[in-house]
């Protein structure tokens, strides 16, 4: 294992730990990659995840990149994305659901990865795949206490929550044991994304970031 290997896992969950919001884009065509994370990073969003299911998604996560923005590739499913992703310049990886094949990929290559769990025992296996963070998706099927639920036999397993994620409750993801939480729609509509609407981005990123830090007990 080199350094980087090593290291890479770490810098993540302390880049989340500081920023706990991944603004995660799902739009039929991005105009500006650099500018739409820019945006973001204006409202206080400085993780972006740009998905699989967008077109060119390579090309905009080498753009992004180049501008020194923190963008990971979402939505990856087999070693090849994963491949291209890490070329293109990814920061991270994220999967739906448990994929060894990228987790190798991303092991090899020192780029943390994201691994997708729902169960006590996909959350296990992603930490046997070496995940730097294991996302919990959807969340919105069982709500912020199941994030409660899970730090009880795991309490030092860092989880994101993922699907369903939105400004009314993402405090409460946190409150209850979430080190981040993922932000779609809410934050990045594909109609705002598509029409490069730069300043409504900034607008919802910001109300978003000021949500999840609204103070929630965690009963």
């Amino acid at each position: 294992m080199t350094a980087t290997t090593a290291t890479a896992p770490a810098a993540l969950r302390a880049a989340l730990a500081a920023d706990p919001v991944i603004a995660v884009v799902r739009a039929p065509r991005i105009p500006d990659a650099a500018a739409l994370c820019a945006a973001l990073a204006a409202g206080g969003i400085a993780q972006v995840e740009l998905t699989f299911t967008t077109p060119g998604v390579t090309d905009h996560l080498a753009a992004a990149a180049a501008a020194g923005h923190r963008v990971g590739a979402g939505t990856v499913l087999t070693a090849d994305q994963a491949e291209r992703a890490v070329a293109a310049g990814a920061a991270f990886l994220v999967t739906p659901g448990g994929r060894p094949e990228v987790a190798a990929v991303a092991h090899a290559a020192g780029v943390p990865a994201v691994l997708g769990a729902l169960t006590p025992t996909e959350v296990a296996t992603a930490v046997d795949l070496g995940a730097a963070a294991v996302k919990v998706f959807p969340a919105r099927a069982f709500g912020p206490g199941y994030l409660r639920d899970l730090r009880g036999p795991y309490p030092d397993v860092p989880l994101v929550a993922s699907g369903g994620v939105h400004a009314g409750n993402a405090a409460d993801f946190l409150a209850h044991g979430a080190l981040a939480v993922c932000a779609g729609s809410d934050v990045v509509p594909a109609d705002a994304v598509t029409a490069g609407d730069w300043a409504r981005i900034t607008r919802l990123a910001a109300a978003f970031t000021a949500a999840c830090r609204a103070p929630r007990p965690a009963g």
